[in-house]
């Protein structure tokens, strides 16, 4: 390890001062007016880094609960390692894992309706894959195929993302 590596691994976390109890909902209404570089360097004072190139909304979202946050006190050490020892259970630790699931996949449970050819399809989701007419499914394209008798992309198939899409 070399020394610049060395300075960075041992440089504190950045500090950032509280926020007055009184002056929350002040700066939560501001926000809702603020032009968006305003946003951006409020984001650049609460965070100490550059803002993402995400919409408005999310921004002033994330800067309102970081607001609170240097208000109130975040998430206490026990709750933060109570979530990454059950985020670990879910994935195994892959982040990339757990940002698919939280953010596309359906949760167990939950039945998915098509009609196609006039007749009614329900799938229904379980924890690592999918049943229809009694039988698992590894994929909803493998069920899509099976419906249409041709190649399809499941999760477009079934309207949980649509054409072009990401």
């Amino acid at each position: 390890m070399n020394r610049n590596t060395a300075q960075a691994i041992a440089a504190p976390p950045p500090t950032f001062a509280a926020i007055p109890k009184a002056d929350v909902l002040g700066r939560l209404a501001a926000l809702q007016a603020a032009p968006i570089a305003t946003l951006k360097q409020q984001w650049r004072e609460l965070y100490g880094k550059e803002p993402p190139p995400f919409s408005r909304s999310y921004i002033t979202s994330r800067l309102a609960y970081r607001i609170q946050e240097l208000a109130y006190g975040g998430l206490k050490p026990e709750t933060r390692a109570r979530l990454e020892a059950l985020g670990e259970q879910l994935d195994g630790g892959n982040v990339v894992l757990r940002r698919i699931r939280a953010d596309s996949r359906p949760l167990p449970g939950t039945r998915l309706i098509r009609e196609h050819a006039g007749v009614q399809h329900v799938i229904t989701v379980r924890p690592d894959d999918f049943e229809y007419e009694g039988r698992p499914y590894r994929s909803l394209s493998a069920i899509a195929r099976h419906i249409t008798g041709t190649r399809w992309n499941g999760w477009t198939f079934f309207g949980l993302r649509g054409r072009g899409d990401a």
